[in-house]
Order: structure tokens, then sequence, then C-alpha cells
């Protein structure tokens, strides 16, 4: 994995971003509809890296709010040119830890989540960094509406076969099982930058919907 360039200036570039990179988010846990001041459905990607997909989403959705959760600080600067550029404003971003988000957002508060290419941390011994291990299956179900959807996007065979596993595991239902997204050619699909690259390289993408029982 190519390593990201360390950016000194990123702290100072998000706070004047506050416009944007909500500072602490626990704050507004269960008032997410006053940051956005409405009532829409909000939709989570946790790790929106460059920001392609989230500015794709909110601009193709406008009616659904997005949140982007980016740990990284030298990434997310990017991620906050894209929303600029975008000029929507149904876009916020969290410089958080898809650990705390069970602090940060209330039962019930989001009506889906976007898993798009994580880490794979292939090793055994590293199964619980997995964003589709149970542990954090458990945080997702308890932020997440009934009926809520965890949608699962992945270049990495080995990590999608455990996360099948795991959800099921875990009592969600399956509602979309594809071995090869782009074929099915769905015109709500935004491609994130590593799902370009990989489909350009003719490298399948696979696609999971699991929905909260």
């Amino acid at each position: 994995m190519k390593r990201v360039r360390h950016k000194p200036w990123a702290d100072d570039y998000i706070k004047e971003h506050s416009n944007i990179v909500v500072s602490n988010p626990s704050e507004n846990k269960g008032n997410w509809s006053d940051i956005f001041k409405n009532e829409a459905p909000i939709h989570l990607e946790i790790g929106s890296g460059k920001g392609q997909f989230v500015a794709g989403m909110a601009q193709q959705f406008p009616d659904v709010n997005f949140v982007g959760v980016e740990v990284v600080k030298s990434v997310i600067v990017t991620t906050i040119d894209k929303v600029r550029e975008s000029e929507r404003e149904n876009i916020r971003l969290l410089n958080e830890n898809a650990e705390d988000l069970d602090e940060i957002f209330a039962s019930g508060e989001i009506s889906a989540i976007y898993l798009n290419f994580s880490d794979p941390w292939p090793k055994n011994r590293h199964e619980k960094r997995r964003l589709t291990y149970k542990s954090f299956l458990e945080k997702y179900k308890k932020i997440l509406k009934d009926d809520g959807k965890i949608i699962l996007k992945t270049d990495n065979r080995g990590l999608f076969e455990y996360s099948l596993a795991s959800f099921s595991q875990f009592g969600l239902i399956i509602e979309e099982v594809s071995l090869d997204l782009h074929a099915l050619d769905d015109p709500t699909n935004v491609q994130t930058e590593y799902e370009e690259k990989f489909s350009k390289k003719g490298q399948p993408i696979y696609r999971c919907i699991a929905r909260v029982n």
C-alpha cells in the first residue's frame, strides 16, 4: 500500500474548514439532523479516502445527507477539497476513528453505512481490525435504523468472503451478493478512486448489501 505523504499543515486546514469537518462530533449525538438543518436520511461512509465517493453520492442523491469518516489527516484534506468543489450542502466529514461511532451517533440515527475498499488485514492475528469484524458490526447495529443497510465494496476476495460469513453469523440479512459489480451496470454506483484503478486493471469488484434484521 502506498504510503500517504505527511502534510504538516493538515491540522490547520481542517480547523479552517469547520463548516465541513465537524469538530467534537460526539456533542452532536442524537442531533445530527440539526447539523444538516433537515430530517433527511443520513448515510455514513467509513474510510472516505480522498472523497470521490462521498462527494459523488451527495451529488447524485441530494435528498440524502452524507457523512464521510476518515482518520488520516493527510488524506481528509483532499476530501475537504472535493467537498468544496462539489458545492454540496449535504456532506459533512469527521476526522475520527470508526471505533468511536457509537459515541458520535445515537441509536437509529444512521440509515446506511458504506465500507469501500477497506484494509483487508489478511493476517489472522489482525482479524479484529477488519471493519466487518463482529465488534464493528455491533457498533454499526447500534447506530443503524431498523432495516438499515451495510454496503460493502472491495476488490479483495478474501475480505469479501470473510465479510459474508461475518454478516451471516451476526444475523444480518444478505440482500445482494455480486462477484462482478460492474457487469451489473448499476447506474447508481459511484466509483471510488481505488475502484476505478482496480477495474481498469480488469480486476472484478465485489459488492454485498446486508440489512439489519
